[in-house]
C-alpha cells in the first residue's frame, strides 16, 4: 500500500468515528451499554459467518475461472483477491480501486496480466448481472416501503440501479455488437480530448480499446462454456444472499424478533444501491443514514437502532478492510505457467 492509501484509510477511520459520535448524540449511553451486554453472540457469529461466506464464495468464483487456465493457482491466492478488493473498494470513490488492486494481486501470483484482466472482467460482469437480478426482485418487494419512507432515497435507489444497468448493457453490447460498440465508445470519449493532454488522451484511448478487445475475446470463450458460466452465476447468487442476510441476524442478536426475512433482504439490496451512488469511499454517511431510515420501522428503540447500524457497518465495511490489510502483507504463491 502506498502512503496515499494509508492516509485515505486513516481518514476513513476518522470519518467513521465522527459518524459514530454523531449517531450517538441523542442516545442514552447507559441503555446502549445494556443493549451491548444483552447481545446474543450466537446470532452475531452467524452474521459474521455470512460476511465470511460472502468473501469466501468470491474466492470460489476466482477458482472456477482459474482452474483450467493455471496449474497451481492456490486457494490462498484466490482468497487474497476479495479481501484486497474490499480494502481498495473501501478507500476509493465509487469503489473504483478494487479492480486494479486485484489485477496487481494476480500478477504478483504469477498470472499473466492479460489473462488476469479477462478473469476479473468476467467476474465483474457476472457480479453486476446478479446485482441487477436481485434488485429487480427486491424492487417488487420493498420499493413501495422505501418510497413511503423517504422520496429522496427512492430516487437514489433508481439512480444506482440505472448505473448498474448501464454497465451491464454496455458489456452485453461488447459481447454481441463488438464493432459497433467499439466505434461508439471511441466516439463518446472524443470530447475528453478537449480537456486532456494529447498523450494522456491517446493513452486512455489505447487502454480502453485494449480492455474492450480483452473482454470480447473472453466473452467468446465463455459463450462456449455455458456450464462454467452457470456455475459462477449460482455461486454469485449465494454470495450476495449471505451478504444481504447480515442485517437480519444482527436484529435477531439484539432481541428483535417477528421480522420479515424477505423484506429485510430486499431493503438491504436497496441500501446497496444507495451506497453505490455516494462518491465518498465506502458510501460514508449515506450508508449509515439509509440503514437508520429504512430499518427504523423494525427497530423501535433508538439505542438498538444505532447499535444495529454500528454492528452492520463493522461487518460489511470495516471487517473487509482490515482483512484486506492482512491480505496485502500475505506473500502470494506463484503459479506454474
Amino acid at each position: 500500500m502506498s502512503r496515499r492509501n494509508w492516509l485515505v484509510l486513516s481518514l476513513m477511520l476518522i470519518i467513521g468515528v465522527g459518524i459514530l459520535g454523531y449517531s450517538l448524540r441523542n442516545s442514552n449511553i447507559h441503555l446502549l451499554l445494556q443493549d451491548v451486554s444483552a447481545i446474543n453472540w450466537g446470532w452475531m457469529l452467524i452474521a459474521l459467518g455470512c460476511i465470511c461466506l460472502y468473501l469466501g464464495l468470491e474466492a470460489v468464483v476466482v477458482k472456477i475461472f482459474m482452474n483450467d487456465r493455471h496449474d497451481g493457482f492456490t486457494w490462498k491466492d484466490a482468497l487474497r483477491l476479495p479481501l484486497i478488493e474490499q480494502l481498495f473498494n473501501g478507500i476509493t470513490p465509487f469503489s473504483t480501486g478494487g479492480q486494479p488492486a486485484q489485477l496487481v494481486a494476480m500478477i504478483q501470483s504469477g498470472v499473466d496480466g492479460g489473462l488476469a484482466s479477462s478473469v476479473l472482467l468476467m467476474k465483474f460482469v457476472v457480479f453486476q448481472a446478479m446485482i441487477v437480478v436481485n434488485f429487480l426482485i427486491s424492487l417488487l418487494i420493498g420499493f413501495h416501503f422505501i418510497a413511503e419512507k423517504l422520496h429522496a432515497l427512492s430516487l437514489l435507489v433508481v439512480f444506482g440501479f440505472l448505473i448498474h444497468l448501464a454497465v451491464i448493457v454496455g458489456l452485453l453490447m461488447v459481447m454481441y455488437w463488438y464493432r459497433f460498440t467499439k466505434r461508439l465508445m471511441n466516439l463518446v470519449i472524443k470530447p475528453a480530448a478537449l480537456f486532456m493532454k494529447a498523450k494522456r488522451y491517446e493513452r486512455m484511448k489505447i487502454v480502453l480499446n485494449e480492455k474492450v478487445d480483452t473482454f470480447y475475446q473472453e466473452s467468446l470463450r465463455m459463450k462456449k462454456d455455458y456450464k462454467k458460466l452457470a456455475k459462477v452465476c449460482i455461486v454469485t447468487i449465494f454470495q450476495l444472499f449471505f451478504y444481504y442476510a447480515i442485517p437480519y441476524f444482527i436484529m435477531l442478536a439484539l432481541g428483535i424478533h417477528h421480522i420479515n426475512f424477505v423484506m429485510v433482504l430486499s431493503l438491504h439490496v436497496l441500501i446497496f444501491m444507495i451506497i453505490s451512488v455516494f462518491p465518498i469511499p465506502g458510501g460514508a454517511g449515506g450508508a449509515e443514514y439509509s440503514f437508520s431510515v429504512l430499518f427504523a420501522s423494525f427497530i423501535h428503540s433508538n439505542t438498538k437502532l444505532v447499535l444495529a447500524m454500528i454492528l452492520w457497518r463493522l461487518l460489511t465495511y470495516y471487517f473487509g478492510m482490515f482483512a484486506g490489510i492482512v491480505a496485502v502483507f500475505v506473500k502470494p504463491d506463484k503459479v506454474k505457467r
